[in-house]
């Protein structure tokens, strides 16, 4: 009876050791490639997060499609991981997206404003257009590159949302009538992108 007890109060013990957090906590700020899986295992064919990170014991917090780019963040710390990831924190996330055609104010204000999709209305973002040649982005060559149709016209704008939809940035351009044709995520929070070439990550401070 005395040895049921002590296994029981010892393996309480194990379980609350595991729930605390690392000794020392980790942010990776991850500048994610297009084509590449968020996550560290996949197919042989398939480029994956373990292909440019090394660093043990660290995770996603949340994710990006594989067809998107730009900053990635990960950690060993799960509640971080936790407010950084779950849409009731409400983290401000930045995008720049290249859509097809010249892209209206009106457009905007509709981003702005809110737009309706199959699984609900997206709550009020910022957006504007981005005037390149004012204000040139810091843009890599996308390997392949993006497919433009011919005598089509395509615009930057800058997107901020703070809810995490499937595909919503995409799904929201498409709704007011301008696919995106590449989409990059720019900051997550206080943390940006800045400085950081497709496949390299700095890790900062927490």
């Amino acid at each position: 009876m005395n040895r049921n007890r002590q296994s029981t109060r010892n393996s309480k013990f194990t379980d609350s050791r595991k729930k605390q957090p690392p000794e020392k906590r980790v942010l990776v700020l991850f500048n994610k490639p297009f084509n590449t899986l968020c996550q560290f295992t996949g197919e042989a064919t398939d480029p994956t997060l373990a292909h440019f990170i090394k660093i043990k014991g660290v995770y996603p917090a949340g994710r990006l499609d594989k067809d998107s780019e730009g900053l990635l963040l990960l950690t060993n710390d799960g509640t971080l991981q936790h407010k950084i990831s779950h849409p009731k924190h409400k983290m401000a996330k930045t995008y720049w997206a290249q859509v097809e055609g010249e892209i209206t104010s009106e457009a905007i204000q509709q981003l702005i404003k809110g737009v309706t999709l199959k699984d609900g209305k997206t709550k009020p973002a910022k957006a504007h257009i981005i005037d390149i040649e004012k204000h040139p982005l810091p843009l890599w060559d996308r390997i392949p590159p993006v497919r433009f149709r011919q005598n089509i016209p395509t615009r930057w704008i800058s997107l901020t949302i703070k809810e995490g939809k499937n595909r919503q940035v995409r799904r929201m351009t498409a709704a007011v009538g301008f696919p995106t044709l590449r989409l990059i995520r720019v900051a997550v929070g206080e943390w940006e992108l800045e400085g950081l070439k497709p496949g390299e990550y700095r890790m900062v401070d927490l």
